[in-house]
């Protein structure tokens, strides 16, 4: 059976707060290890019907880049709910959240 490996490092200060954040995958061609400021991992369990979170960002992490992360992250939700169920209302109903989001947090022209 066809495998994949994605490797993730954080390196933590003193404190454990993130202050780099590494990841690697077996398909990167060439690329080798790249660097992330943030990162959010979910995982379902389907025995607990329960998800598994991890939530990472480094400590430059700025609240721009935050706001700008967190909007094309809910942009890629809606779409793979749309590709994953077929459900084109509430695919879009999420689309326009992104959008009033966008516009509430200033990120969008």
């Amino acid at each position: 059976m066809p495998k994949k490996d994605i490797n993730i490092s954080v390196e933590l200060d003193q404190d454990n707060v993130p202050e780099n954040i590494i990841w690697n995958a077996d398909d990167m061609d060439g690329m080798g290890e790249a660097k992330c400021r943030a990162m959010l991992l979910s995982l379902w369990d389907s025995e607990a019907k329960d998800t598994l979170k991890l939530d990472l960002w480094t400590k430059d992490m700025t609240v721009d880049e935050m706001k700008i992360f967190f909007h094309q992250t809910l942009v890629t939700m809606a779409d793979t709910l749309k590709r994953a169920t077929n459900d084109e209302r509430i695919s879009g109903d999420m689309m326009d959240f992104c959008d009033y989001f966008a516009e509430k947090m200033e990120i969008k022209g």
